[in-house]
């Protein structure tokens, strides 16, 4: 009599569907293209994001990107605040955490509510999904004294400097003359030469004008970053920058006083710490 063929295994118990109940949610799904009305107004961004939005542009080239990242963390505070403080939220430009956010608040009963009745909420026309965050967040570890410094972010901070020391010296490498260096010491940054053959600028500041001549940007400043700047100041008609030299650019008001205006609030201001913008009336 033949044996009888073993039973199957069991399948596997299912995964757990939650995390452990904490402080912080975790929403995915979100709707990317985000509209910037709240933030912008006639080309002009609103007083209370500027600070923010200055402070994103030395991560990365895209203004606009930035400016939706800003749209899209000021939104889902407003639509989450309403189940008790929020510490902060966090969203990332990165491809990897496309579509992703999280909300920290400051107590778990809060998150709580905010998970069972906002989930599958249309946010910007997108149902969202919302559990529970897999870890603490850093700003609740150093409330609660258990926060430790991750590895990770020392190994970035070193291919940073890797990058910016590879990109100075590819720069001291790139079209200067060792002579010169030899003689004179350090050859002088590319947007204090003078272009060949150009008649020599008289000594002493040009007269006020409507047109501003800005120096010391850093290399990664772009157009759009400069406009997002200089259109604070009423008056803005233009930025026009030379490809050829990076680090300086010139600005455009519709008059003398409101370029006077824009020149004295944007003295000395820094787009990274290490470069203050000088600002003067362009010769004309």
């Amino acid at each position: 009599m033949e044996e009888a063929p073993p039973a199957p295994a069991p399948p596997p118990p299912p995964a757990a569907s939650e995390t452990a109940v904490n402080q912080t949610i975790y929403i995915n799904n979100l709707n990317e293209k985000i509209k910037l009305d709240g933030i912008i107004s006639d080309g002009c961004i609103e007083n209370s994001h500027f600070e923010e939005f200055v402070s994103c542009l030395v991560d990365s080239s895209s203004a606009l990107l930035n400016l939706m990242l800003i749209e899209l963390k000021k939104s889902l505070h407003a639509v989450f605040s309403q189940f008790g403080k929020i510490l902060e939220v966090l969203a990332f430009k990165t491809l990897k955490h496309k579509g992703q956010a999280w909300v920290v608040f400051d107590e778990v009963s809060s998150a709580s509510n905010a998970l069972r009745q906002m989930q599958g909420f249309p946010f910007y026309d997108k149902p969202m999904r919302i559990q529970y965050a897999k870890s603490k967040s850093d700003v609740i570890a150093k409330a609660d004294g258990t926060f430790v410094p991750r590895e990770k972010r020392k190994k970035s901070d070193d291919r940073g400097r890797k990058k910016k020391d590879q990109h100075d010296g590819n720069q001291a490498a790139a079209g200067q003359n060792p002579a010169y260096i030899g003689a004179y010491g350090a050859a002088p940054p590319l947007s204090q030469i003078p272009f060949m053959g150009a008649r020599a600028a008289p000594d002493g500041p040009a007269p006020p004008n409507n047109i501003l001549f800005i120096q010391n940007l850093p290399h990664q400043t772009t157009s759009v970053m400069l406009q997002m700047l200089f259109s604070q100041c009423p008056g803005f008609k233009e930025v026009r920058m030379i490809e050829a030299k990076p680090g300086i650019a010139f600005v455009e008001y519709e008059n003398e006083m409101q370029a006077t205006v824009a020149m004295q609030g944007l003295q000395g201001f820094k787009i990274t710490d290490d470069h203050p913008m000088l600002v003067s009336y362009a010769k004309k």
